[in-house]
């Protein structure tokens, strides 16, 4: 028998410190190796998106690749890309740990995630964590979210 698994996971984390250095300008190409690293990885991306202090990803996660490992491969690849291509001259790094949280993709609208934009207009990225913490159930320690 082969094996059959859909793991949608929303993928959220932020620049060290938040600090508002991922520019519009360059965010594609940023998009662009991310969804590389991730079907190096054999897994598939299905959104992407972000503003200048964090990013989204909305993935299918291959059956042998362990989240947190995932994640530090992108977190490392991409400081890696930044640097190299001087895509964000001012970005110092990714913020130590992530928000991960699955979903049935039939429950969930995963949309928003490429309107990032016009979604924070009226919602800061710690009103959206909180928020995605409190849907899934998670007990958080506020001292951690900062």
């Amino acid at each position: 028998m082969s094996t059959y698994t859909q793991i949608l996971y929303q993928i959220v984390f932020s620049t060290k410190n938040r600090e508002h250095t991922l520019l519009k300008i360059n965010r594609d190409k940023l998009y662009k190796y991310i969804w590389g690293v991730l079907k190096n990885k054999n897994c598939h991306l299905y959104r992407i998106g972000g503003i200048t202090d964090h990013i989204h990803l909305v993935i299918g996660l291959h059956p042998a690749i362990p989240l947190d490992s995932l994640i530090k491969d992108i977190k490392l690849a991409s400081s890696d890309h930044i640097k190299a291509l001087q895509l964000f001259p001012e970005f110092n790094g990714w913020q130590v740990g992530y928000g991960g949280f699955t979903y049935s993709f039939k429950d969930k609208e995963i949309e928003y995630v490429k309107n990032q934009e016009e979604h924070h207009a009226t919602k800061s990225y710690l009103e959206e964590l909180k928020e995605l913490l409190k849907e899934h159930g998670i007990e958080y320690d506020e001292k951690y979210l900062m």
